[in-house]
């Protein structure tokens, strides 16, 4: 009985330590961190300005009355007080055609620039219509910059990103991070280019690697599709009750081959 006893304490432990090894294998990210160079992903990003995007850009001056016609505003009437008035800025919807119109200058062709160069581009182009001693200053705003997850993660859902800055992990965090039947080697991104082309790429986050990958940062509208692994794929169409009771139906024969090999 006692041997009985010991080989299935023996059969249990070798099970767990199965386990143990997969599950550190299958959640694991950025495995080989340590040999491995990260040079490559040096640099600091810039999202690009792409077609659909919408823009909120606001001209100031020391004289508000000559940046006032560069600001498309509306007044509002605000909704907790019959006399409060509040201003909203519009704004620009980036064209198919790459353009926004913005007053007295025109069309503007801003796909491709970040923020900084069509700020830097407007401010040059309007310094005529100011005084010599004034010095406008121009901000631009993404303000639908969006990417969206889904898949085996903690909850699908549509990420704002309000920095216009953020990595493939980061989305992954908002959306809950990947579940227990998420595959870390196969993430696909799904991405769309300034002339409408889209491309997939397959990311694999078990690989320190993805810190080099210009995949690495999220573009607005990216998909990112979190593909379930084998168990998920398999048990998508079956009662949960069966998974479990399939799984103690073949613990139990295991046992029971090791008890038939034990005393025969």
């Amino acid at each position: 009985m006692k041997k009985v006893f010991r080989s299935i304490i023996l059969l249990a432990a070798v099970v767990a330590l199965l386990a143990s090894c997969a599950n550190s294998k299958n959640f694991a990210y950025f495995e080989n961190i340590d040999e491995i160079s990260l040079a490559a992903s040096k640099g600091l990003y810039d999202a690009k300005i792409m077609p659909k995007d919408e823009l909120t850009i606001t001209v100031g001056a020391s004289n508000p009355e000559a940046a006032a016609s560069f600001n498309l505003t509306s007044m509002m009437q605000n909704s907790g007080g019959a006399n409060q008035v509040m201003q909203k800025n519009y704004t620009y919807l980036v064209e198919n055609d790459g353009t926004i119109n913005f007053p007295h200058l025109g069309r503007i062709h801003c796909v491709g620039m970040t923020k900084l160069e069509l700020q830097n581009y407007i401010t040059e182009q309007i310094a005529p219509y100011f005084s010599a001693d004034e010095h406008p200053i121009v901000t631009v705003r993404m303000s639908n910059y969006r990417v969206t997850v889904i898949g085996e993660v903690g909850g699908a859902r549509v990420v704002d990103v309000n920095s216009e800055k953020m990595s493939v992990i980061e989305a992954l965090a908002s959306a809950g991070d990947l579940g227990l039947h998420g595959k870390r080697d196969k993430i696909l991104l799904i991405r769309e280019d300034a002339t409408g082309e889209k491309s997939s790429h397959m990311l694999d986050i078990h690989d320190a690697n993805i810190l080099n990958s210009p995949y690495y940062y999220v573009q607005q509208n990216d998909i990112i599709y979190v593909n379930p692994d084998k168990i998920k794929a398999r048990t998508a169409n079956t009662d949960p009750s069966i998974s479990t009771y399939i799984s103690y139906v073949s613990f139990a024969l295991s046992l029971a081959t090791l008890m038939v090999g034990i005393f025969k």
